[in-house]
């Protein structure tokens, strides 16, 4: 396999970085990739990145600078994650008449999630811009001759309609303000393909979460055929309560649920805050989010020609060993 100027012989394709730095400089290094004139590449492959290299973790300026000098070297590709959007949104006034002050609501919930990214790009406010800028470039998702990438879930219909209009996969500020209305099309566009497929809990319910939210609901699957129970579909660290995952799946849940096939292309995501050794979801489904932020794992996959995902082809660093080793503790 290689890219369309005949470069690259490979990808390799990292998962959720969250502000881990030393991780994710830990991985290159594990991947093969060197140093020159400051920026990480490698003679034959190229890094494509699923998003979500903002909030949570303790280097985020340091992993920002290290992926943005891949990507405008040529040495990476990235896709943005709903953090990276998150970010664009909260950062963005809103227009005059929208009612709105930014296109994402400055209330506690969201600063809690965005205050690590906020803190340690304070002092560095041509840098948070030129960030910004770099946000507002990022494509929402890539598509190989057998192989395609979005940061939470590839909806086929949202695709063809904004390819359509953005067939270079990026949106415009007329897209990112719209973006903010729930209901309209770029909503549904951004919540679908960032944040993935999810279900309101029943009768009301409330879950808290491990990281202490409130939710009303929770994240699925898009890829059981034939699912009964809510219990079928869940996909997410946090359990969801017995008595709710024995519950039958509704008409409306059917409807709201999608359906990615085994004769589709690969597909690659994050997002989803993955546990255990990582392997595929399907044969043509991986999750490359291990929940490296949280002291589990940074993920790649290293793909060549295949035509279905290898368990084999995995690669990661274990955060809490490999900072530990890397530290002398």
């Amino acid at each position: 396999m290689t890219d369309v100027n005949g470069k690259f012989k490979g990808y390799d394709l990292i998962g959720d970085v969250h502000g881990c730095g030393l991780s994710l400089e830990l991985l290159l290094d594990k991947l093969g990739y060197s140093k020159k004139d400051g920026i990480y590449s490698h003679p034959e492959r190229q890094v494509i990145f699923l998003g979500d290299i903002v909030d949570r973790g303790p280097r985020i300026r340091e992993a920002l600078h290290i992926v943005y000098d891949m990507v405008t070297s040529g040495a990476a590709q990235i896709v943005m994650g709903n953090h990276e959007f998150n970010f664009l949104s909260y950062c963005t006034e809103g227009k005059e008449g929208s009612g709105l002050s930014y296109l994402r609501e400055h209330s506690p919930r969201h600063h809690r999630i965005l205050a690590e990214t906020l803190e340690q790009l304070a002092n560095y406010p041509d840098e948070r811009e030129m960030f910004l800028q770099w946000f507002r470039e990022m494509p929402v998702y890539l598509e190989f001759d057998n192989f395609r990438v979005v940061h939470a879930c590839w909806h086929q219909k949202l695709i063809d309609r904004f390819e359509l209009e953005y067939p270079n996969h990026i949106f415009d500020d007329r897209f990112l303000h719209r973006s903010s209305k729930r209901g309209t099309f770029e909503w549904a566009c951004m919540d679908r393909l960032l944040r993935g497929t999810h279900l309101r809990l029943p009768d009301g319910e409330v879950m808290v979460s491990k990281d202490g939210y409130e939710r009303r609901f929770f994240r699925t699957k898009f890829w059981s055929e034939e699912p009964e129970l809510y219990g079928d579909v869940v996909f997410q660290p946090d359990p969801l309560p017995e008595h709710i995952a024995r519950l039958k799946l509704t008409e409306q849940d059917y409807n709201d649920l999608l359906y990615y096939g085994p004769e589709e292309k690969m597909l690659f995501i994050g997002h989803y805050w993955r546990e255990g050794e990582p392997a595929p979801i399907t044969s043509n489904i991986a999750c490359l989010d291990y929940s490296a932020v949280k002291y589990g794992k940074l993920v790649a996959y290293r793909l060549d020609d295949e035509q279905t995902i290898q368990p084999d082809k995995f690669v990661w660093v274990d955060v809490q060993k490999e900072i530990a080793d890397e530290l002398g503790l």
